[in-house]
C-alpha cells in the first residue's frame, strides 16, 4: 500500500486537488506527498501563532538543509461545518497564508468520517496533535507534537520507537531543560558562571531574589547569570514584567516565543515520559519536570541553580528568596563546599510547615465529558487536570 492510496480516504472523491501548495500558492494532487512521511497537523482554527512559529522552524529551516529528513506537513483542519460563516473562513484564510507546508484547500474537503476518527481514536479534542504516517500509509504515532517540542528533527521519522530510544540516552541536565533557548548558555558554561532560571508573576519576589542572589555571588566572587523564564499562560502579564526586568536590568528576560516553548515543552516531557513510563523505576527527568511545573502552577515564584551540566539545585519562592537573605549564615559553608551544594545544604534544613503546590496540565480522560463549550462564546473549552497539595 502506498502513502497516496491511505491518504485519498481522508478526503472527498468528488474533490481531484484536494491539498493547496504554499510555494506555488495553487491546488494539487496527493500525489506530491509519494514516497514521504507525512505528518498530519491536526487542529481547530485557534491553533496558535508560537505553535506555528515553532513548527516553521523545523520544517522550513532545518528540514530544507538536510535531504534525511524526507517528510511533508499537512494541515487538516477540523471545524463545526454547522458554524460555518465568513468570520471562520477569514480565519482559516489568515492561517493558511502563513504556513509553510501544504494546507486543505477548504476544511470542507475533509471526509466526515476522518472528523469523526480523529476525535474518536486519535482523541483530538482541541489542543493540536501530529499524526504521523510512513511512506506505506502505516500509522507510526498518534501524536509526534511531543516529540518535536523536545527533540526537533532528531526524533525523525517520528515514531513511537523513536521516542523510547531517544529517551534512553537522554538525562536531568541543563541542555535538555533550555534546548538551545538561550543563547549565550554554551559561553556560560565555559566561563564556569553559575546559572540561575527563574520564573513567577510577582514583581516584588523578583526585584528581592534577583537582588539578594547578586549580593551573594559578589560576597563570594563567583560569576552569575540569571535568566527570567516567566509562567505559563499567562502571556500578557510575562510580557509586562519581563519589560520590567529589562529596563531596571535586574536579569535576563525571553521573548514570548521562547517563554511559551519552554512551558510547552516541559508539558510534552511529562506526557511523552508518562507514555513511556511502563517501568517502576524512579525517573529523574519526570521527577524534576513535574516538580518545575508544580513550582509554576504555585502562588509564588521558585528557582533553579546550574554550574556545568549537571551539577543543580531548586527551590519554590518562599524556600530560595528566605535562603538568599539570610546568605550570611551559610555563607562559610559555601567558601569550603561551593555555592549548589552549601544552598543544597541549607534548603535541607529548612522546615517546610506551610505550602501550597499546585500541577495544573491540560489533558484528555475517559469517564467525564471531553467536550464542554465555553457558556460566553459557545467554542469548545480547553481540558485541565489540577493536582494539588496544601499543607496549612
Amino acid at each position: 500500500m502506498e502513502i497516496s492510496k491511505i491518504l485519498r480516504v481522508i478526503f472527498r472523491k468528488e474533490d481531484p486537488h484536494p491539498l493547496f501548495s504554499p510555494a506555488d500558492k495553487t491546488r494539487v494532487d496527493i500525489d506530491v506527498l509519494r514516497r514521504k512521511h507525512v505528518l498530519l497537523l491536526i487542529s481547530d482554527l485557534d491553533i496558535s501563532l508560537d505553535e506555528i512559529q515553532v513548527l516553521e522552524v523545523l520544517y522550513k529551516y532545518e528540514r530544507a538543509s538536510s535531504s534525511e529528513l524526507n517528510y511533508e506537513i499537512v494541515w487538516l483542519p477540523i471545524v463545526d461545518r454547522s458554524a460555518w460563516n465568513d468570520s471562520y473562513q477569514q480565519k482559516f484564510l489568515n492561517l493558511q497564508s502563513i504556513m509553510p507546508w501544504y494546507t486543505v484547500n477548504h476544511p470542507s474537503v475533509i471526509e466526515p468520517a476522518v472528523i469523526k476518527y480523529t476525535k474518536e481514536k486519535w482523541r483530538f479534542v482541541k489542543k493540536p496533535i501530529v499524526v504521523t504516517l510512513d511512506p506505506l500509509g502505516k500509522v507510526t504515532c498518534t501524536n509526534a507534537l511531543n516529540m518535536m517540542w523536545i527533540w526537533g528533527n532528531a526524533a525523525f521519522p517520528f515514531s513511537t520507537d523513536k521516542e523510547e530510544s531517544l529517551w534512553k540516552s537522554e538525562s536531568w541536565t541543563i541542555e535538555l531543560l533550555v534546548d538551545g533557548l538561550e543563547p549565550n548558555l554554551p559561553n556560560w558554561m565555559r566561563e564556569e558562571k553559575v546559572i540561575c532560571f527563574y520564573g513567577g508573576e510577582k514583581m516584588e519576589w523578583i526585584e528581592s531574589f534577583t537582588s539578594a542572589t547578586k549580593k551573594a555571588a559578589q560576597t563570594l566572587e563567583i560569576g552569575l547569570e540569571m535568566v527570567y523564564v516567566g509562567k505559563n499562560n499567562a502571556k500578557e502579564r510575562v510580557k509586562k514584567i519581563s519589560g520590567l526586568i529589562t529596563e531596571k536590568q535586574l536579569s535576563h528576560s525571553w521573548q514570548d516565543a521562547s517563554v511559551w516553548f519552554f512551558w510547552n515543552r516541559l508539558e510534552s516531557m511529562l506526557y511523552s515520559k508518562t507514555q513511556h513510563g511502563k517501568t517502576n523505576d524512579p525517573d529523574i527527568i519526570k521527577q524534576e519536570v513535574m516538580t518545575i511545573l508544580g513550582y509554576d502552577g504555585s502562588e509564588h515564584g521558585w528557582a533553579i541553580f546550574f554550574l556545568g551540566t549537571t551539577e543543580m539545585v531548586r527551590a519554590n519562592g518562599e524556600r530560595v528568596l528566605s535562603s538568599m537573605q539570610s546568605f550570611e549564615e551559610w555563607e562559610e559553608m559555601a567558601r569550603q563546599m561551593g555555592f549548589i551544594p552549601a544552598l543544597r545544604k541549607h534548603l535541607e534544613g529548612i522546615t517546610d510547615d506551610h505550602h501550597c503546590t499546585r500541577l495544573i496540565l491540560p489533558g484528555i480522560s475517559g469517564g467525564i465529558a471531553e467536550r464542554v463549550v465555553c457558556a460566553e462564546c459557545g467554542r469548545p473549552m480547553e481540558m485541565y487536570f489540577m493536582y494539588r497539595c496544601c499543607v496549612e
